[in-house]
């Protein structure tokens, strides 16, 4: 059985976070294992408190891991420390990961930052070099280059920048604020949209979590990056045409809607 382990803050209402990771693992027939960089008491309306774990226990959650269980992929979501950065980037140099995933969370659907102000650096040069791909979204990919972006041409050039910057492959989530759901892929040869019709739902708590374990899943799976890109966006799609809705707020995604074959 493939492997794959999340590293990420949890979320106590269960759409986003390493909970929204480990159900998108296991939905793709994929082991799931977790490393908890921040416990945070929140729901589908917002984050009320984080508690974030020291860099010495982070690092011994993921030792614990990588000694009994080598993941085949790893997926790094909320980090909201340099030291924390630093502990993660330390270890994936030590097991010398290939297959990481990571998804720039900044800020929360909410509005609440989760990244602190200082620490923005420490992920462009320590972490994201590290990286196979990295999924920001508009809002991301807009600190990350540190200017607006409006237009599909502006996201080509923010690929681009990012890609030169940080060396790795770049998936800019358009999603939104470009009144669509088509994603930019950008690996340093060539510019690959993948276009999807925006699905009116409210319920997009945990979408970008579990886009970006679901392309961890599938690289551990075996697939190339372009296909596990392309089968991970299909399953968000998948889960959000269900209409599922769980709560008074706008409602987390429901990750109970499986993969087939």
């Amino acid at each position: 059985m493939k492997t794959a382990l999340t590293i990420a803050g949890s979320d106590s209402s269960g759409g986003a976070g390493i909970q929204a990771d480990l159900k998108t693992m296991m939905a793709h027939g994929v082991f799931g294992m977790s490393a908890v960089t921040a416990l945070t008491a929140q729901n589908t309306m917002g984050v009320a408190a984080v508690s974030a774990s020291t860099p010495e226990f982070l690092a011994a959650q993921i030792d614990s891991v990588f000694s009994d269980i080598p993941p085949d992929a790893v997926k790094v979501g909320m980090v909201s420390s340099v030291a924390l950065i630093e502990a993660i980037a330390e270890r994936m140099r030590h097991y010398r990961v290939q297959k990481l995933v990571v998804d720039p969370v900044m800020v929360a659907t909410s509005g609440a930052r989760l990244l602190e102000e200082d620490a923005i650096g420490a992920l462009q040069k320590k972490l994201l070099p590290l990286a196979l791909v990295i999924t920001p979204n508009l809002q991301e990919a807009e600190v990350l280059v540190g200017r607006s972006i409006r237009t599909r041409a502006e996201m080509e050039e923010a690929a681009k920048e990012i890609f030169a910057a940080c060396g790795c492959a770049v998936l800019c989530k358009g999603g939104h604020s470009l009144g669509d759901a088509n994603d930019l892929l950008y690996q340093g040869e060539n510019l690959r949209w993948y276009e999807a019709e925006r699905i009116e739902n409210p319920n997009t708590h945990g979408t970008g979590c579990t886009l970006s374990s679901a392309i961890a899943s599938n690289l551990a799976l075996g697939y190339d990056l372009e296909t596990s890109v392309g089968k991970a966006k299909e399953y968000v799609r998948g889960a959000l045409s269900a209409m599922l809705d769980l709560g008074k707020g706008s409602g987390p995604l429901n990750h109970a809607w499986r993969m087939e074959g």
